[in-house]
């Protein structure tokens, strides 16, 4: 497969020209974060991505990770990519200065979460699960564990995790076994076994602060009795040292269907040392500030996945000689025609790059969203920007990476039998991918969380907070009679949006399976009307700047012929999510259990 390049063009385009970067830095008092500052940034990070982890990708899923006597070893390279990582500053680049952080925005990061993920998606996971942690002990960790992590963790010598999950009870935290006391000297000692804990160890980093969720003694039943704790592999001075080994281990890692390079640990608590985070059994509560983070990096996961499947079945469609083009021969001098000639071929690489780069822009809204929430001075800016967020988190999650599952069948398909051996890689990229839609809440909890918390649970105000932002550009561009057609269609979309939520609120008023039965097709249709509104956005900045005059009018006419294919091939899936949703729950639930399997 062609060598990954990172997007650097369209995420400053998305940045600088569709969103006003520039602006937004300055009003939040980032004005070191200039845009030549940002592309300098760019520029560093594309090498990386590039040069240091695309050439290691199919050699960490050859080797995958090996494990032990509760060690576990990455595959080769990943080890001193992540040196390159650390001595190249990155891992400090959002965090305060008084842990030796460079006070960067948020948003500038998490861009180039996309690009290491492009590259490399299992190396990837080790310092992106570092950021969450790091993020949950700036916001709710005391000065005196702050002191204890976050220098060494914002330096990245030590990295993190997040702790959730227990076989057990998957999803269903309020189910978790594991426990915690209290310990004379104020601190706890946990005990229970947690899975699927992706980057619970290894050789990379010299010490993991695991954030874990527990149960205190005489706590609650369910999620209102859940407790946060920071628990370090190995302890650590009130200075922030290591000191002897603490009661953590690693008692297997999993074998995986893809991102085999990534280390998913069965990790045991004998007794730990731990450090409450913020208040007995509000637990949860503080972790939402890892998950949330965790899912917005989940859903950049598949928008990379997607850009990378593009990338490789593009450079493969221009090359492939296949039959002759329906309209005569357009390769004289060779054999056959390069496929990409071929109206199917088309079909699969535009629904990959439309996918691509409206995810993108939906993506990076997000980020400016979260820099106001973390760092605006403006309470009704930042309020604004929040319920926005609690909206769209979501549709970034199980949006992109729905869609990232069609992007790289695509790659397969477009590169045909040689898709599905190794030697290109898009097999690969595919079984990789695959994990997107699981971790980090599944699709079916994503639309669930969409529709009966955020909208449902709302009454329609999360809603209405962000189709108001849609109905007010669309009424802005009225003037500009070439995107008509499409901004109403947009519109239309917006009033049955609100019409579906009113009448699944009513069907649920008198069955609640009505919300789940729903819930998919829902985020799916919600998906489907956002990343439309970000195309309508990039259709008609890209006219404008053609009709200005620009000295590279061909990226902003790929964006004019891309928007075309949205708004006529994809935005009309809405249609069939529609009748679905509007079918209701009987054809799901009205089976008895003992029929499913009459046929076996």
């Amino acid at each position: 497969m062609q060598g990954y390049k990172a997007p650097q063009k369209d995420a400053l385009f998305v940045m600088n020209e569709l969103l006003g970067f520039e602006k937004h830095y300055a009003d939040l008092g980032f004005e070191d974060a200039s845009p030549d500052m940002v592309e300098a940034i760019f520029s560093e990070a594309a090498k990386f991505s590039e040069n240091v982890l695309a050439p290691i990708n199919a050699i960490g899923d050859e080797e995958g990770c090996t494990w032990t006597d509760s060690v576990v070893t990455t595959p080769t390279g990943f080890k001193e990519a992540y040196q390159q990582y650390v001595e190249g500053g990155w891992p400090s680049m959002t965090h305060p200065a008084e842990f030796g952080g460079q006070e960067l925005p948020y948003s500038l990061s998490s861009a180039l979460g996309e690009w290491l993920s492009g590259a490399n998606h299992a190396w990837a996971m080790y310092p992106g699960l570092s950021q969450g942690c790091m993020a949950t002990l700036e916001a709710h960790g005391t000065p005196e564990q702050k002191k204890m992590f976050l220098h060494k963790l914002v330096a990245g010598t030590w990295t993190g995790t997040m702790c959730l999950t227990e076989s057990h009870c998957g999803s269903d935290l309020g189910m978790l076994k594991t426990k915690a006391e209290k310990n004379d000297d104020g601190t706890y000692s946990l005990t229970g076994t947690k899975i699927f804990i992706s980057a619970g160890e290894h050789d990379m980093s010299e010490n993991i602060v695991h954030i874990v969720i527990a149960r205190l003694p005489g706590a609650p039943e369910g999620t209102k009795g859940i407790s946060l704790f920071a628990v370090p592999k190995f302890n650590v001075s009130a200075d922030g040292e290591n000191e002897d080994r603490n009661a953590v281990t690693c008692g297997s890692i999993e074998h995986k269907m893809g991102i085999k390079g990534s280390a998913t640990c069965v990790i045991n608590f004998d007794g730990a040392k731990g450090y409450l985070i913020g208040t007995e059994n509000r637990g949860l509560n503080c972790m939402f500030t890892f998950m949330n983070s965790a899912r917005i990096g989940t859903g950049l996961e598949g928008l990379a996945s997607s850009e990378t499947a593009f990338q490789g079945a593009l450079a493969y469609a221009k090359d492939r000689l296949q039959f002759r083009s329906m309209k005569g021969v357009q390769n004289p001098a060779g054999p056959a025609d390069p496929i990409i000639v071929h109206p199917d071929v088309r079909r699969m690489l535009l629904t990959q790059k439309a996918f691509a780069e409206g995810s993108r822009a939906l993506a990076i809204y997000a980020m400016k969203l979260v820099d106001i929430t973390l760092y605006s001075k403006d309470e009704a800016d930042k309020q604004l920007s929040e319920a926005k967020l609690a909206f769209l988190t979501p549709i970034v999650k199980a949006f992109l990476t729905e869609t990232a599952q069609e992007s790289t069948s695509y790659g397969m398909q477009v590169y045909g039998g040689h898709g599905f051996i190794k030697e290109w890689g898009m097999e690969q990229l595919a079984r990789d991918t695959r994990i997107c839609t699981m971790y980090e809440g599944t699709t079916g909890i994503q639309a669930i969380d969409l529709l009966a918390r955020k909208v449902v649970g709302s009454n329609g105000k999360l809603l209405d907070v962000f189709t108001q932002e849609v109905r007010d550009y669309c009424l802005s561009i009225r003037d500009k009679g070439q995107f008509n057609a499409w901004s109403n269609a947009i519109e239309v979309h917006l009033d049955e949006w609100k019409q579906l939520t009113v009448d699944i609120t009513k069907r649920a008023a008198n069955n609640p399976d009505e919300l789940g039965a729903a819930s998919v097709d829902y985020l799916m249709y919600s998906g489907y009307v956002t990343v439309g509104y970000f195309w309508l956005k990039m259709a008609v900045l890209a006219q404008e700047k053609l009709d200005a005059g620009v000295d590279n009018p061909e990226f902003y006419q790929a964006k004019l012929h891309t928007a075309k294919f949205y708004f006529d091939r994809l935005l009309t899936r809405t249609r069939s999510l529609v009748s679905a949703i509007e079918t209701g729950s009987d054809s799901l639930m009205s089976m008895p259990v003992d029929q499913f399997d009459l046929g076996a």
